[in-house]
């Protein structure tokens, strides 16, 4: 259970959720494990199968607040919240920021920039901690490189020419992605990255990984009332959930890479456990990808500083804080969105 932003978030997949006067009492099995006064909240965010008390959806639906439900793996299960909520302004502010190019390149320059640099820190990470273990030089030149460019980012005059920043940066940044790879070297070899299908496990991990996170940012948006579909820097696409895809940009080195480097470098995943189909692509096994799954959630229970709130919290809820921050900044009540910066 941790409160941030004046969200109560319940963790614990078997917890249950009560109303006891104007408090939520959080409830394993007959052993209460936390109480929050409910003047304080704004929203309760739980996740797992026990749910909530129809006495507390009531009573927090009736002053104005929200509750979500989630599944223990962060799949978005459904919503109550009080009419006075505007999530309809908020959305339509959303929709105004995403039709005029200047307005939602401000949002974009700071998501990108944010994933710059964590992509920067990942690199230096890895030096740090592996300092006799591989080449430093190419990555030690890739993390300059990213960092000499955060100024033309900060400075891009459109959109496009942002997108094409991303582009080089994401490019010399895999470029140095297999010298991160120290085990199982002719099993796991990395060239580059190939999305349509992955044709070698790495790549089937990250796509695998990228998928999982790009559901779980969508389900933070939701969780606060903004559209996962209408993006600042992702154009609309029917199915494509261009918002998600924006706020991952921020995690996708910092969480989903060294997740899938840890897998590979701590030999907890095998060349068995992948399927070459006919036309190429590698997938996970059945077996593999419930392992993977697990991995995950454990490794989303890690805890992490977040730096503008300066509070420790799982990893597994940063997505939702950033969705809280960006659809406050929408709202007008903060000057910028603070996009996520690993330290």
């Amino acid at each position: 259970m941790k409160k941030l932003l004046n969200t109560l978030y319940v963790t614990t997949p078997n917890a249950y959720l009560a109303l006891d006067g104007e408090n939520v009492v959080v409830r394993l099995k007959d052993d209460e494990v936390g109480r929050v006064p409910l003047h304080n909240l704004e929203n309760i965010v739980t996740f797992g199968w026990q749910g909530a008390s129809p006495a507390l959806m009531r009573h927090v639906c009736e002053f104005g607040k929200g509750i979500a439900f989630f599944s223990a793996g962060g799949r978005f299960l459904c919503r109550a919240e009080g009419e006075e909520r505007g999530n309809v302004l908020l959305r339509r502010e959303q929709y105004r920021i995403a039709d005029d190019e200047r307005r939602s390149l401000h949002v974009a320059v700071n998501m990108i920039g944010a994933k710059t640099a964590n992509a920067r820190t990942v690199l230096n990470r890895f030096l740090r901690d592996h300092p006799l273990s591989a080449d430093g030089e190419p990555i030690r030149a890739a993390a300059d490189y990213l960092r000499d460019s955060l100024p033309e980012i900060h400075a891009a005059a459109d959109t496009d020419t942002l997108r094409g920043l991303e582009g080089v940066n994401a490019s010399r940044y895999f470029s140095v992605f297999d010298t991160m790879i120290l085990q199982n070297k002719a099993d796991f070899r990395f060239v580059n990255r190939e999305r349509r299908p992955p044709c070698d496990p790495v790549n089937a991990m990250l796509s695998f990984c990228y998928s999982i996170f790009a559901n779980e940012c969508a389900s933070a948006l939701q969780s606060v009332g903004l559209d996962p579909f209408v993006g600042f820097m992702h154009t609309d696409r029917p199915g494509r959930k261009s918002l998600a895809l924006d706020i991952m940009e921020e995690f996708r080195s910092v969480m989903c890479d060294r997740f899938v480097l840890s897998l590979i470098n701590l030999r907890q995943i095998k060349i068995s456990d992948f399927t070459i189909k006919e036309n190429g692509a590698v997938l996970l096994g059945d077996d593999a990808r419930k392992a993977f799954l697990r991995a995950w959630q454990e490794r989303k229970k890690d805890m992490v500083v977040h730096p503008f709130l300066g509070e420790k919290c799982p990893w597994g809820i940063l997505p939702f804080i950033q969705a809280q921050l960006l659809s406050r900044y929408i709202r007008g009540d903060l000057d910028e969105y603070p996009p996520y910066l690993w330290r």
